[in-house]
């Protein structure tokens, strides 16, 4: 694993970013970890925080972000359907190194919130809207409706969302044909 963290830490972009930001986290003590292609750290086996490197921003996530205070607004929800993850975003090593007691502060409260067995509530994925068109496709072809109902509930989440977000019901329609065989062979969205 030193041979991947090392890959990673030395990525052209976000290169003395990464470093910095692993510097606060491993020393509040969380282990470091290679996961979905980035450093990621845990605690007791439990998944704490997160670096990412994108395009105009590094950041660090907080897998139950949700939960922290932030009294100053300073965590952003990554995606509209992102219900738990929040990161600090950064611009600049500059920006890093000003705020450095800021982000330690937030990795210690995140460590707490998962000692403490604080656990998000992901009530949305209970109380899913079905678009008319998946609805209308469940109905009509009983092994599609099998094989959705035996998805995990984020994969069935990871679908929903994904033919709500278009649009057009023509957009919507195309999407259920295209992951049809996913579906089938109980992957989530993104699986191959």
């Amino acid at each position: 694993m030193v041979s991947v963290v090392k890959t990673l830490l030395a990525q052209q972009n976000w290169h003395e970013e990464r470093k910095a930001l692993r510097a606060l986290i491993l020393d509040c003590g969380l282990k470091e970890q290679v996961k979905w292609g980035k450093l990621c750290y845990a605690h007791d086996e439990a998944n704490i925080v997160i670096i990412y490197g994108m395009k105009n921003y590094c950041a660090i996530g907080f897998f139950k972000g949700a939960l922290l205070e932030d009294e100053n607004d300073a965590l952003v929800q990554p995606g509209k359907h992102s219900q738990a993850m929040r990161q600090l975003r950064f611009k600049n090593l500059t920006e890093i190194k000003d705020s450095e007691n800021g982000v330690t502060s937030f990795i210690r409260k995140a460590l707490q919130v998962e000692k403490d067995g604080l656990e998000v509530d992901f009530g949305e994925k209970d109380n899913l809207d079905y678009p008319e068109e998946l609805q209308d496709a469940l109905d009509g072809d009983p092994e599609l409706a099998e094989a959705f109902e035996n998805l995990t509930p984020g994969r069935q989440r990871g679908y929903v969302l994904h033919v709500f977000d278009a649009k057009q019901s023509a957009t919507r329609l195309r999407r259920i044909e295209k992951n049809r065989t996913s579906i089938l062979l109980g992957k989530g969205l993104n699986e191959r």
